[in-house]
């Protein structure tokens, strides 16, 4: 078996990037990429090097594995050969355990924001988000994300503008905006101590528990499983002795280390009906900040609307019939650890916080919001996917009719970027594009057109 591959998987689950991503970025075989993860196949010294660059990885930290893998034939690589020849000696000396050093340099990094697995997430997107704002908008000094999702685009304002208004209506992602900015008191080495915890639990000591009993051997390992559900209770057991920013680090870091371990596509709609491979859950802390120009709330976009006041509003709703309350259920039952009673072979709980911009109602809705929005420009985030063969994937709203919206508003200017899109293997687009319109707002223009009451029907 190749260490090497299995070091390539660990750095891409790592970056959340889903294995048929990479074969589209750096244009090798999906069955020779799962072949070198699974340590079956040794890479090619060019293979590892586009690897390396599209997860922007020490290339060389990779070929002297590479080599060390190869060290009884002849180095291709000579210049790291002293260097790989030490790295085979290490894996002589610690056998199975070299693969748990190697990981504890990863492991001694804090995760990202950006690396959990979400549909519509906009990491990728938000260099270009970003710097269109910062070219189209003058004297920004408020900044709403009024559905922040990853919050990812809330992450990079949080840089560059006076006061930054977070918003999403999901428990769990509250919960997430708390963890990584929200100010706070919070004790870094008390954090971490109770982490380092949970990693010396032996599951097999460990007794039934609710998430087990549900959600064992289905969306989780079973004995990775019974952790996630100890490491739950124990964090709401010692709620009290816990700052709000720490009860929020705890959850939001738990969250994050079984993000990857999920036997799903992605999301919890379903789960993959296969034996599901043993892995270890090793809980290693977020990367959390706090700060003071911040206000995070847990609100439907359309009501907050009425009450706030911001220079720029970003939008960037769900717009096809996707709830993300049902897709991410099982992180909503873990946050609010209610522990409900659970339907179908998903096992959802009862509907909450189901979004009418997942409807027919999405116009009259984004109508609304933007018709009660007090700022100066609407941002607003949106993709070519609405000529989908899918019912799931066909947008609620029209292209026409965001542009016809937010033209009542102001003067708008459009722009566009290749992006890939989220598919569940019904619909093909040849040209996926995400669209940004920045509407510079005319409060004469749009009182104007728009009544004076709007209903939401």
């Amino acid at each position: 078996m190749y260490a090497v591959g299995i070091i390539l998987k660990e750095i891409r689950e790592e970056t959340g990037v889903p294995l048929q991503e990479v074969q589209q970025n750096v244009g090798i075989d999906l069955t020779q990429l799962s072949r070198i993860e699974n340590g079956k196949r040794l890479p090619t010294i060019e293979q590892i090097q586009r690897l390396a660059q599209f997860y922007n990885f020490d290339d060389t930290k990779l070929l002297i594995q590479r080599e060390s893998d190869k060290i009884v034939s002849t180095l291709e690589y000579p210049e790291v050969a002293i260097e790989a020849l030490k790295v085979a000696e290490d894996k002589i000396a610690y056998g199975s355990k070299y693969l748990s050093l190697f990981q504890d340099v990863i492991y001694q990094k804090p995760i990202a924001l950006e690396s959990r697995r979400y549909i519509g997430s906009k990491a990728k997107l938000s260099d270009w988000i970003m710097d269109l704002i910062e070219t189209e908008t003058e004297n920004v000094q408020t900044f709403t994300d009024i559905f922040a999702g990853t919050a990812t685009i809330s992450a990079r304002a949080l840089s560059k503008y006076k006061k930054v208004i977070v918003n999403d209506f999901l428990y769990a992602n509250n919960i997430i905006y708390k963890a990584f900015f929200g100010a706070g008191n919070w004790n870094k080495n008390k954090v971490s101590s109770i982490i380092t915890s949970y990693n010396s639990l032996d599951p097999e000591a460990l007794s039934e528990n609710y998430f087990s009993e549900n959600f064992g051997g289905k969306f989780y390992e079973y004995s990775v499983s019974k952790l996630i559900g100890h490491i739950r209770q124990d964090i709401e057991d010692m709620k009290y002795e816990l700052t709000e920013k720490e009860y929020s680090i705890l959850l939001a870091t738990l969250i994050y280390n079984i993000d990857k371990l999920a036997n799903t596509v992605g999301h919890f709609d379903a789960y993959i009906k296969k034996p599901i491979k043993p892995q270890p859950l090793r809980m290693r802390m977020i990367d959390a900040k706090d700060f003071e120009n911040v206000e995070i709330h847990k609100e439907d976009a359309n009501l907050l609307a009425r009450n706030i006041k911001s220079d720029l509003v970003y939008i960037d709703p769900p717009y096809n019939s996707r709830q993300y309350c049902r897709f991410y259920h099982l992180y909503e039952t873990l946050i609010k650890w209610d522990k409900p009673k659970l339907h179908g072979v998903a096992l959802k709980p009862e509907p909450e916080n189901m979004s009418a911009y997942c409807t027919v109602k999405a116009r009259s809705r984004f109508e609304d919001l933007v018709r009660n929005l007090n700022t100066r420009y609407l941002v607003v985030s949106y993709n070519n996917t609405y000529n989908s063969k899918s019912n799931s994937s066909e947008n609620k709203i029209r292209l026409e009719e965001i542009e016809e919206i937010l033209n009542r508003c102001g003067d708008t200017k459009t722009f566009e970027c290749s992006h890939r899109f989220f598919n569940t293997g019904k619909t093909e687009f040849n040209d996926h594009k995400e669209l940004l319109f920045i509407t510079k707002v005319d409060e004469a223009r749009k009182n104007k057109s728009f009544p004076t009451l709007l209903c939401w029907g």
